[in-house]
């Protein structure tokens, strides 16, 4: 049985490296793409296998027109796209300068839709019912001031999520996102160092503890698989209940 093809972009570490993980567990034949050269490098040899890494800036274009073109020449087409890939830059709201805002915008979201478009033709071409996985976050539905252009990327991202599941619907390619809550990854390291900070993110998490990116990846693995067949257009917030809690205790 041939193994399916999976690309999981921001896989250095953290989040994408554990969906990484994850898929080559399933059975996959994985492609790390990250912009961190070294850290990718690291990242494949810790998975080993078949894994395949590759540096790719998911803000430039060219780049990630560029990487999609090696893929499909040395490996085939991917039928498994995990679009993990992502950048906050935060800071005061009224000094946010506008090249801060674009670049989170570019590879957030811009990214993940040229992604799953060269990604999606492919699957069409050759008949490849895929899978393809965004990373929102729960900051598509609630927000943090310091960080407003990741907070309208990962809305962008929970509605691109929608607008292409039906737009693939017809070939059997399944577009479904992630929306994390509190994980425990190097953009937390600031808030765990931080007693104050970190009493004041549990106040807001029914679960009292963050995540770990194995429960991301878990889930994103979930959708990824015949498991999740019937699984489109949907959001499945990782959040230790924090959406639905109306006050903090």
């Amino acid at each position: 049985m041939n193994k399916p093809l999976a690309l999981v972009t921001g896989a250095a570490q953290g989040i994408g490296y554990a969906c990484a993980e994850a898929l080559f567990e399933d059975g996959a034949r994985v492609i790390l793409s990250d912009i961190n050269a070294e850290g990718v490098k690291a990242a494949v040899e810790k998975l080993g296998g078949d894994s395949i890494g590759m540096v790719c800036d998911m803000g430039n274009a060219d780049e990630i027109n560029k990487m999609f073109d090696e893929i499909e020449a040395n490996h085939g087409p991917v039928e498994i796209l995990v679009n993990n890939a992502g950048i906050a830059m935060p800071g005061d709201f009224l000094d946010t300068p506008l090249e801060n805002f674009q670049k989170v915008i570019d590879v957030n979201l811009t990214g993940v839709f040229l992604s799953i478009q060269r990604a999606a033709k492919k699957m069409v071409e050759h008949k490849i019912e895929g899978a393809i996985v965004n990373m929102s976050s729960i900051n598509a539905v609630v927000s943090i001031p310091s960080i407003p252009a990741y907070c309208a990327s990962k809305g962008g991202v929970m509605q691109l999520t929608k607008a292409t599941s039906l737009a693939l619907a017809k070939h059997n390619i399944r577009v479904n996102a992630v929306g994390p809550g509190s994980i425990d990854t190097e953009m937390m390291a600031g808030v765990n160092a931080n007693p104050e900070a970190m009493k004041m993110v549990m106040s807001r998490t029914p679960l009292q503890r963050v995540g770990t990116p194995h429960e991301i990846a878990d889930v994103v693995a979930f959708l990824a698989s015949k498991k999740a067949s019937y699984v489109t257009g949907e959001t499945i917030y990782v959040d230790g209940g924090r959406i639905g809690m109306n006050y903090t205790c």
